[in-house]
């Protein structure tokens, strides 16, 4: 596999059974360095990815590289083989043991992508094709949805843990994780307690199966399953939950931050008319489309409806994860936008009032299982809903979904 860049190995010793297996592999070339050095390495090759041995190594030499690794452009995967107590910087992927080059294979390639598609994305940036596209500087945990399944005493706590960085989204089942995969972007998949050794297995070859969850960040807290070497990312964590929770965020952010690199690029694509953070029409391309389907709507005389939903404006993460479900699940002909005020607003075509009340109530229900930091914090919205009337324009329908709201019937 060709990447921009060297392999830099950074470890106490020298390591020729690892360089050997990248050998192997065909990723090439691969330089080796001391933790003294690393830093200085980093400079003089420029290197596409690093992968540190952290088993010896001082917590300020592992930090000090994940600083300097992080600020780089495009990004560069920073894959810490440890034991699995060791803690870790933020921007440091695990690998726990050193002994299984097929496992950090799989990890490299799948981190080397996103690092390909992040140097497109700023390639297409820079080239404007785009004007107003643009790619956060935030956090990409800001942006990340993670699936806590499973059954036991453990779950409270790993709630709290994994909800204080990020959007969680519950199940007890395997039926219940399946639709949620189906209906939203996840970005990382818990395994708790509850479940037989053989559910598990049979869950995680369903994942390695689909090529949509192989990049997945998949942490499996008990039962312990084979390794899959289709699942990438999928590590074998105990202890406590804060434990499993630190360990888990930087695979879970390595992908929350390709999903949002998919959406920058689909809204480069789309000439600037996508909004690169939800996947809707920006707010100047939605006027311009709802005024013309309110204009060619009266004049057929068919039926369109206006759904507005009214996120919490105290919690903008449930306001971004809401509109990345409608964005998601709404139909092909509808179309939506964020507004500034947390809102979205969605034009539902050759609709009537009460089909627009059912589409709104299913999208509501989705949102209604994602939690953000504490449990009872949902991103459950008010809806308001509105059919256009003989004597409406584009602004007078507008104005009627910004009445008063009303909640949505379970």
């Amino acid at each position: 596999m060709s990447q921009q860049g060297p392999l830099l190995i950074v470890s106490s010793s020298t390591r020729p059974s690892l360089s050997a297996a990248l050998a192997v592999a065909q990723i090439l070339p691969s330089v080796e360095t001391s933790w003294a050095d690393a830093i200085s390495t980093m400079a003089k090759v420029q290197p596409a990815a690093v992968v540190a041995v952290v088993e010896d190594a001082d917590a300020n030499e592992v930090a000090a590289l994940s600083r300097h690794v992080g600020a780089r452009k495009p990004y560069v995967p920073l894959i810490a083989i440890t034991p699995g107590g060791t803690a870790l910087p933020d921007h440091a992927i695990p690998l726990h043991g050193s002994d299984n080059h097929e496992r950090l294979l799989a990890r490299l390639r799948a981190a080397l992508r996103v690092r390909t598609l992040h140097a497109m994305v700023l390639r297409r940036l820079d080239e404007k094709r785009a004007p107003d596209a643009t790619l956060p500087d935030t956090d990409p945990l800001d942006d990340a949805t993670v699936l806590l399944l499973g059954r036991g005493t453990s779950l409270p706590g790993l709630s709290v843990a994994l909800g204080e960085r990020m959007a969680v989204v519950g199940a007890l089942s395997i039926e219940a994780a399946a639709k949620h995969l189906s209906n939203r972007d996840i970005d990382g998949i818990v395994l708790g307690e509850g479940f037989s050794p053989r559910v598990v297995d049979a869950f995680l070859a369903v994942l390695a199966e689909d090529t949509r969850f192989r990049n997945l960040a998949v942490v499996v807290t008990a039962n312990q399953p084979a390794p899959l070497q289709e699942l990438a990312n999928l590590e074998i964590i105990a202890g406590a939950p804060a434990h499993i929770a630190a360990h888990a965020l930087p695979l879970i952010r390595q992908h929350a931050f390709e999903t949002r690199l998919n959406r920058t690029l689909r809204a480069i694509e789309a000439g600037g008319m996508l909004d690169p953070q939800t996947g809707l029409l920006t707010r100047n391309a939605f006027a311009r489309d709802f005024a013309t389907a309110v204009s060619q709507t009266q004049r057929s005389g068919g039926s369109l409806a206006v759904a507005r939903f009214a996120f919490d404006p105290v919690n903008p993460r449930a306001q971004y994860d809401g509109a990345r479900i409608i964005s998601r699940l709404m139909r092909r002909m509808d179309f939506g936008t964020h507004e500034d005020n947390g809102s979205v607003v969605v034009v539902f075509a050759e609709t009537d009032l009460r089909s627009a009340h059912a589409i709104a109530r299913r999208l509501s229900s989705v949102m209604r299982h994602t939690s953000h930091g504490k449990r009872d914090t949902r991103s459950e919205p008010s809806i308001t809903v509105a059919a256009l009337q003989p004597n409406d324009t584009a602004r007078t329908l507008l104005a009627r979904v910004y009445g008063e709201p009303q909640r949505a019937a379970s």
